[in-house]
């Protein structure tokens, strides 16, 4: 990254993104079981080692602790625990010249990006977290606009099938998991988002309990959506998946104090 152009170019490839766009529109509105797309070595490999080297671990800033029957993740969405170049990657994609990508990728027009990363930003899952199958919140808290999109960026460099962590994308109908993506390094997942959009990673990760299941994570809105997408306001909307129960509340303590104990005894 020699020049300022290079160094955009790394953090937003215009030229791929210009050449990927005749196919991948196709693509994408054509995806079962809702509108998604995925890209393999998205960005500039190495301008994704420097945004993975800054990313911080569990003990390194204050993290979103979401530990219920659902989900068990950490999450950040302020820019002050963020990196340089974590950072600009954000701006980037959050910029005109993405949002313009966007809009023609999915067809949907007037995006809006959120600068404050509501839901967003960072996120790390370690050895036997999850996020249960689901559909997201649909109306931003603050800004009142609607949410259409949702971009994942995936940071996990050697990951193993068997490790898990897939994004799995399920049936409106929630009989069956329709595609699902393994979280491996500069891997992409673009989908819109709706009621009926559900997704998830729902089984416990089996990585090394060194590793976690690091990505980045944007949401993009507009005002107002199609008649046919509207319904009342509602959070986060988890689904339970055929034959899934959720754990008791004693089994989720006793989890949750065994992930806590080595810092009881700093280590």
């Amino acid at each position: 990254m020699s020049t300022i152009t290079d160094f955009n170019e790394s953090f937003l490839p215009l030229e791929k993104m210009k050449q990927l766009l005749p196919e991948a529109k196709k693509s994408y509105a054509q995806a079962k079981p809702f509108p998604h797309i995925y890209f393999d070595d998205f960005f500039d490999k190495d301008a994704m080692e420097r945004v993975l080297k800054e990313f911080p671990n569990e003990g390194d800033i204050d993290w979103i602790k979401y530990y219920d029957g659902h989900q068990k993740k950490l999450a950040n969405e302020k820019e002050e625990n963020i990196g340089l170049f974590s950072r600009y990657l954000l701006y980037s994609l959050n910029s005109s010249l993405f949002l313009k990508f966007l809009e023609e990728l999915t067809g949907i027009s007037n995006l809006i990006a959120d600068p404050s990363l509501r839901g967003g930003g960072l996120h790390n899952i370690y050895r036997g977290g999850k996020l249960g199958i689901h559909a997201d919140f649909n109306k931003h808290e603050q800004y009142g606009l609607d949410r259409r999109l949702n971009l994942l960026l995936y940071l996990n460099k050697d990951w193993q099938d068997k490790y898990g962590g897939h994004i799995e994308l399920w049936s409106r109908d929630m009989k069956n998991c329709v595609r699902s993506y393994l979280p491996v390094f500069n891997r992409v997942v673009i989908f819109t988002t709706t009621d009926s959009s559900f997704h998830g990673h729902p089984e416990p990760l089996s990585c090394p309990e060194y590793m976690s299941r690091k990505s980045v994570a944007l949401y993009y809105y507009t005002n107002g959506r199609p008649e046919e997408e509207k319904g009342g306001y509602h959070s986060t909307s988890f689904k339970l998946r055929p034959g899934e129960e959720i754990e008791n509340k004693l089994t989720l303590k006793i989890m949750k104090f065994l992930r806590r104990w080595p810092k009881f005894f700093g280590k």
